[in-house]
């Protein structure tokens, strides 16, 4: 099944349209795919985000193979969650908000339904300790993580991010023909 969109998911303390997911979505239409950036910045919990998730993937009443979510910090906690409930094509995470303790992430438990997950995460993040990558990774067979020196935000990492994700759609794109 051909691959059509791309969703992205946000940080807690950022926007639909920052310097990661920019420069993403950017790369997901130069390969030809519909980009959707969700905006939750009115969303009080995450919960609440999951929730928005959910509404955005029925309203495009597409085939949920044809989906790849992508998802930075909470964002990734939101698309890995969703995840969880639909066989996506693959997900792609940035420092994702994986195991916290804050009440607001209910869900701990991660299976998300596709075999294709890659993830990134700064060595030095502040906010999500790369542990919790490393911890989900061990439980997800054929996950991809990559430990760059960066930090939570991972600025000083925007052209490998932009590279992998090149190469996650390229390689989706050739299984899913």
């Amino acid at each position: 099944m051909k691959l059509s969109y791309v969703i992205f998911s946000h940080g807690k303390e950022s926007g639909p349209m920052g310097a990661k997911i920019q420069r993403l979505m950017a790369e997901g239409e130069r390969l030809g795919l519909k980009t959707i950036s969700v905006d939750y910045r009115n969303c009080a919990t995450a919960s609440e985000r999951v929730a928005l998730l959910g509404e955005t993937l029925k309203e495009l009443n597409i085939p949920p193979q044809q989906l790849i979510l992508v998802g930075s910090s909470m964002g990734g906690y939101v698309s890995t969650v969703v995840a969880n409930g639909l066989p996506i094509a693959g997900l792609f995470l940035m420092a994702p908000a994986l195991w916290m303790l804050a009440e607001e992430y209910t869900v701990q438990s991660y299976q998300p339904q596709t075999s294709k997950v890659e993830i990134i995460h700064g060595i030095n993040d502040e906010v999500v300790p790369c542990e919790n990558s490393i911890r989900f990774t061990r439980g997800q067979k054929g996950t991809i993580l990559h430990l760059v020196p960066d930090d939570h935000r991972l600025k000083a990492s925007l052209d490998f991010l932009a590279c992998q994700f090149r190469r996650f759609i390229d390689e989706l794109s050739e299984n899913n023909q």
